[in-house]
C-alpha cells in the first residue's frame, strides 16, 4: 500500500491542534471549576496544583507501555487510542461530582493520552530522511498552535456555555479527531508478534549513539522544566509590573500567548534550516538565544518590554523540540521508533511535572525575578550538555 506521507502529516496536524486545544482549554477555569464542586476554598490551589501536574505525571508513567504498544501494532492504532480515551476521560469531566473524581479523570487522561508522540513517530517513521526535519517543524506548530489558542478560546466558551459544557465540547473536539484519523491517516505496517521484536537491549545496540539519544531525553526534560517553570508566576509577574490594573486580564493572556505566535511560524522554516546545515546546530542556536531572551525578563520595567522578550524566546522554541525529534528520528532504527519517542516523551511530561515545582518553589523564597534566573540556569546546563554530546560527529542510523 502506497501511503501518502504529506496528507497524514496535513491530518495529523490538526489532530496535534485539537488535542493541544483541548489540553489547554480547560486550564484557566481548573481551580473555578474545583470552587464550584463543593472544595473548601482554602484547599482550592492545592487540589488545582494537583489536578494539573497528575495528567502529566500519569503520562509519563504510561508512555513507554504505549512506546511498545506502537512497535507491535502501528503508530495510527495508538493515535486512535488515544483520541478515542480522552474522548471519553476530558468529556466525563462535566459530569463529577466532587474534585476527588475529577482528579480520577485527570488521571485516566494521562495514562490514556498519547496522540502526539504517536503522530510524532508515525511522521517520523514516513518522511524522507532530507526533509524530516521540515516535516516534524510542521507538525509541531500544531501541537503550538492548539495550546496557544487553548486558554483564550476556553475562557469565552465558559463565558458563553458554562464551564460543564466546556468539557463536553473538548469531548466534542476529540471525536473529530477520532473521527478524521479512523478514516484519513494511512500505515503501511506489518504487525510484529511479541517474541520477535527486538528487546530494547537490542534495540540500543543498533544504534550508534546511545549517550547522544540519553542527552537529547535530558534536553527535553530540560526545556519543558524552563517553559514550565516560569508558567506558575507569569501572570501574577505581569500584575506586578502592570501600571493599568484594569485590563490585567487581557494583557496577561496576550503576553503568555505571544511566543505561541512566533513558535508556530519559526518552526517550520527552523525545521528545514535544520534539513541543510545539522538539527544539532538549530539546537544549540535555539539554547544559546533563549538564554539571550530569557535572562533579562529578570530586569524588565514594563510589560512591553516583556511581551517582546516573550515574543523572541518563542523563535527558540520553535527551534528545540522539533530539532530533538528530527535527530531522535535520523539515529533510530525504523522498527523502534515508537518505543525511543515513547522515552522521549516521559522524560518531557516529567519536566512538566518538576518545572512548576521549581518556579513556584523559587518565587516564594526569592521572588518572581530569581524564577527567570533559576531557569536561565536550567537552560545553561541544558547548553553545556548538548554541547558535550555533540562533540563529536553524529552518525544516523543506517548511514556508516
Amino acid at each position: 500500500m502506497k501511503v501518502d506521507w504529506k496528507r497524514n502529516l496535513y491530518i495529523s496536524w490538526i489532530g496535534c491542534f485539537f488535542t493541544g486545544a483541548s489540553f489547554s482549554l480547560v486550564m484557566p477555569f481548573i481551580p473555578l471549576y474545583i470552587e464550584e464542586l463543593g472544595t473548601p476554598k482554602s484547599q482550592v490551589e492545592l487540589f488545582a496544583g494537583f489536578a494539573i501536574s497528575v495528567t502529566a505525571l500519569a503520562a509519563a508513567l504510561v508512555a513507554p507501555i504505549w512506546g511498545n504498544l506502537a512497535d507491535r501494532k502501528g503508530r495510527r492504532l495508538m493515535m486512535i487510542r488515544a483520541a478515542a480515551g480522552m474522548t471519553f476521560s476530558m468529556g466525563a469531566l462535566a459530569f463529577v461530582p466532587n474534585v476527588y473524581w475529577l482528579l480520577i479523570m485527570r488521571f485516566l487522561t494521562g495514562v490514556l493520552s498519547g496522540y502526539i508522540p504517536n503522530a510524532t513517530a508515525l511522521i517520523a517513521s514516513q518522511a524522507p530522511r532530507a526533509k524530516s526535519g521540515w516535516a516534524l517543524g510542521t507538525l509541531a506548530t500544531g501541537a503550538i498552535a492548539g495550546s496557544m489558542i487553548g486558554p483564550s478560546l476556553g475562557g469565552i466558551l465558559a463565558q458563553l456555555f458554562g464551564m460543564k459544557n466546556v468539557f463536553i465540547i473538548t469531548g466534542i473536539v476529540l471525536f473529530i479527531t477520532l473521527i478524521l484519523t479512523v478514516t484519513m491517516v494511512k500505515e503501511d505496517f506489518q504487525p510484529v508478534h511479541k517474541q520477535e521484536m527486538l528487546s530494547l537491549k537490542e534495540l540500543l545496540a543498533k544504534m550508534h549513539n546511545v549517550q547522544l539519544l540519553f542527552g537529547l531525553f535530558i534536553t527535553s526534560l530540560i526545556i519543558q522544566v524552563g517553559i514550565t517553570s516560569i508558567s506558575p508566576i507569569l501572570t501574577l509577574y505581569i500584575r506586578q509590573l502592570s501600571t493599568s490594573k484594569g485590563n490585567i486580564l487581557f494583557v496577561s493572556g496576550l503576553i503568555v500567548s505571544i511566543a505561541g505566535v512566533s513558535a508556530m511560524i519559526s518552526s517550520p522554516s527552523l525545521g528545514k534550516l535544520g534539513d541543510k546545515i545539522g538539527n544539532q546546530k538549530v539546537l544549540i542556536g535555539g539554547l544559546v538565544f533563549s538564554l539571550i531572551c530569557i535572562i533579562p525578563m529578570s530586569i524588565v520595567q514594563t510589560t512591553w518590554q516583556l511581551g517582546l522578550l516573550r515574543f523572541l524566546l518563542g523563535f527558540s522554541t520553535g527551534a528545540l523540540m522539533p530539532s530533538v525529534n528530527t535527530l531522535i528520528s535520523k539515529i533510530t532504527p525504523p522498527e523502534g521508533v515508537s518505543r525511543i519517542y515513547s522515552f522521549n516523551q516521559m522524560f518531557s511530561n516529567f519536566g512538566q511535572v518538576v518545572g512548576p515545582l521549581v518556579g513556584s518553589t523559587v518565587a516564594q523564597g526569592l521572588g518572581y525575578r530569581a524564577v527567570f534566573l533559576v531557569t536561565a540556569a536550567c537552560i545553561f546546563v541544558n547548553l553545556c550538555v548538548s554541547l558535550f554530546n555533540f562533540r563529536k560527529p553524529i552518525v544516523y542510523y543506517g548511514v556508516k
